[in-house]
């Protein structure tokens, strides 16, 4: 079993989905904290510069009237613990004197940021400097404020659940859509697959259904295959047709032949020699005939001929036609056809050739002098009904006898191949009928019936 190419479609547009939902995730993510970083940054920029603007050069000496604001609009943003200091030329003026200086500082009025720990806890920090004084007399002062980072940690948790469920939303969505896709792109195979499967096993005609560009190579290829299929199938019929007629008469002349030597010879062991090569040329002739009449049948049912027949027309044909081989045993073939005219759709040959192979059986199997009736009836189906008077099916299981090459424990002295019900109950079924076998309702001989639709 291969994998089902709707499963590998969807399977590789879901992990498509996949890897674009994690780099989506992982997208989201990371701008949301990083604008989130950048908002505490901003706050602790303007918390650190409004200190700045505090400063004031009194008598030489730096003062500070620290703003509430400027540590207030710090705690509104979470429950952070804020710490500053202000340093003026490296000695504490007011704050946390433990509080580490900045790395690195920027240009006066510039903010630096960096992160550090401090007293257990990690901490986001800007240093501003600003110089204070007079022209003559000024000294820098470096304001550090810094807030611990658990609200942004907060922050980053509720982004992250965000983002994955945003995330897992988008990956089932896209998964659905590439389900949704996949039966979509599979849609015009399962069309192609849809006409084709509708067909009878006998209908070669090439497909028309629309395919797309991908799937022209196949239907081409699919319609050349049944191209050549029905050609060698019409060879096959035609060379049946050819082999039946090149078989049948060399067999006949040599029959002929050898019914004038058995007259001409007078030796009792001569004749009763012929006699046996008669009879195996009667076996072999009436084989070969309905093995290739079976084989006609079998390639007429693949495509079968809808035409309209005159079943009462069609009967007295083929009794006229046996009438003869009737006649040498004095066997007589009464005909119950109804007075008016009884058309269906099917195929003449194969009605004749059921026909003919149960009117000869018929014949074949009936005492000299006698009567074959040979009756067609209208009700719920038609039924074409052959009934003789000869030796009937004994204890056989009736079911068994429409077998190929099955005959019946009481014929073996009768010349036969096994074939006629055979090939009668198989036109039967091409045109959606049945054929039915059975004993006389008197005891005596048998009834076969070819049962047909109306």
């Amino acid at each position: 079993m291969h994998p089902s190419i709707r499963r590998r479609l969807f399977l590789q547009l879901s992990v498509v989905a996949a890897i674009l939902s994690l780099a989506f995730f992982l997208v989201l993510r990371s701008v949301a904290e990083r604008a989130a970083e950048g908002t505490q940054d901003d706050i602790l920029a303007a918390s650190a510069t409004a200190i700045a603007d505090s400063l004031r050069s009194e008598n030489a000496a730096v003062t500070l009237d620290l703003p509430y604001s400027a540590l207030s609009m710090l705690g509104t943003v979470s429950e952070d613990r804020v710490f500053y200091r202000v340093a003026v030329d490296g000695r504490t003026l007011t704050g946390y004197n433990d509080l580490p200086d900045p790395p690195r500082l920027g240009r006066p009025g510039e903010a630096a940021f960096h992160t550090h720990d401090y007293r257990g806890e990690e901490v986001r920090m800007v240093a501003v400097t600003r110089r204070v004084g007079s022209l003559n007399n000024t000294a820098q002062a470096v304001i550090t404020v810094a807030q611990t980072r658990q609200g942004l940690a907060a922050i980053s948790q509720r982004i992250t659940a965000t983002a994955t469920a945003v995330g897992t939303g988008f990956f089932l969505l896209a998964t659905a859509l590439s389900l949704f896709a996949a039966g979509s792109a599979l849609r015009p195979i399962d069309r192609l697959t849809g006409a084709v499967t509708r067909r009878g096993p006998k209908d070669l005609r090439p497909v028309t259904a629309k395919a797309p560009t991908e799937l022209v190579p196949l239907v081409d290829a699919l319609n050349s295959f049944m191209a050549r299929l029905r050609a060698s199938l019409l060879r096959t019929e035609d060379f049946i047709a050819e082999a039946a007629h090149r078989v049948r008469t060399p067999l006949a002349t040599v029959r002929a032949q050898a019914e004038v030597t058995h007259r001409k010879l007078n030796k009792p062991e001569h004749k009763q020699a012929i006699r046996e090569m008669i009879r195996a040329i009667d076996e072999s002739s009436r084989s070969a005939g309905q093995m290739l009449d079976h084989a006609m049948v079998t390639f007429r049912t693949d495509s079968l001929a809808r035409e309209d027949v005159e079943l009462r027309q069609l009967v007295t044909e083929t009794c006229d036609r046996l009438s003869p081989t009737a006649g040498l045993k004095d066997i007589a073939l009464q005909r119950d056809l109804p007075p008016d005219d009884l058309h269906m759709k099917a195929d003449k040959i194969l009605l004749q050739a059921a026909l003919l192979n149960i009117l000869d059986n018929a014949i074949k199997y009936s005492p000299e002098d006698s009567d074959i009736t040979v009756s067609l009836t209208r009700e719920d189906a038609l039924t074409l009904s052959v009934a003789d008077q000869g030796r009937g099916f004994a204890d056989m299981d009736l079911d068994r006898l429409m077998n190929r090459y099955e005959r019946g424990a009481n014929v073996h002295d009768v010349v036969g191949s096994g074939l006629g019900l055979t090939i009668a109950q198989d036109v039967a079924r091409a045109h959606g009928g049945t054929l039915s076998i059975a004993t006389n309702d008197g005891g005596s001989g048998a009834c076969v019936s070819l049962i047909l639709p109306l």
